[in-house]
């Protein structure tokens, strides 16, 4: 089993890496779809309500873009608020990511659908879970093409700006030489960015 993890910057494209691998024979671990499972835990939704209120509920689902926006910021409140909720949620998702990649890596050969299991993982590095890979794909997208993503998927300026922050404030600088890394740019159209896929993939 090979274990390979993305990097790039938000709107830099990693689910549609992720998407791609996919459809050549990987198995992508979504920590996206791990966290919205963690959200619905009751211990961890008694921490949040504890921490942040219940101004962050629906009824009795954790409003998630409410929540954003108490933890995204340039404030030091802010910045607290993320390292509280890192800290509630970032051991769980792992726990969850590890029992996966057990799950994957004790199936019989006949039965594995792959051997290559891609982390989707929005913060790879400043979770440490790169140190979790074999291999990584470091994602390069113009920061305009990236921009522009992010204002179609309705986030504002201000928005984009404190998600960027939180990224390079939790980048451990040099943490990444020790792994073997190959880039992708993603900042052309989908049919380029297939090809650098379908290259990877022959390399893993």
């Amino acid at each position: 089993m090979t274990v390979v993890g993305l990097i790039g910057k938000i709107g830099a494209g990693k689910t549609t890496v992720a998407r791609l691998l996919g459809q050549y024979g990987a198995i992508v671990i979504d920590a996206d779809a791990l966290t919205h499972d963690a959200l619905k835990q009751e211990a961890v939704q008694e921490r949040i309500r504890d921490r942040f209120g219940s101004s962050v509920f629906v009824g009795e689902v954790v409003d998630r873009s409410c929540l954003a926006e108490l933890v995204f910021g340039d404030q030091p409140e802010h910045k607290r608020a993320l390292q509280d909720l890192e800290e509630i949620i970032h051991p769980r998702v792992r726990h969850a990511l590890e029992e996966r990649l057990r799950g994957i890596d004790a199936q019989p050969l006949s039965k594995k659908t792959g051997s290559v299991v891609v982390l989707d993982v929005p913060l790879l590095v400043q979770a440490g879970l790169h140190n979790r890979c074999d291999r990584l794909i470091w994602l390069e997208c113009e920061d305009s093409v990236r921009h522009q993503r992010l204002v179609q998927r309705g986030l504002s300026a201000g928005q984009v700006a404190a998600r960027e922050e939180a990224w390079i404030a939790g980048f451990p600088q040099g943490s990444v030489s020790d792994h073997v890394l190959c880039t992708v740019d993603t900042s052309g159209d989908i049919a380029y960015t297939r090809k650098e896929i379908e290259r990877i993939w022959e390399e893993l």
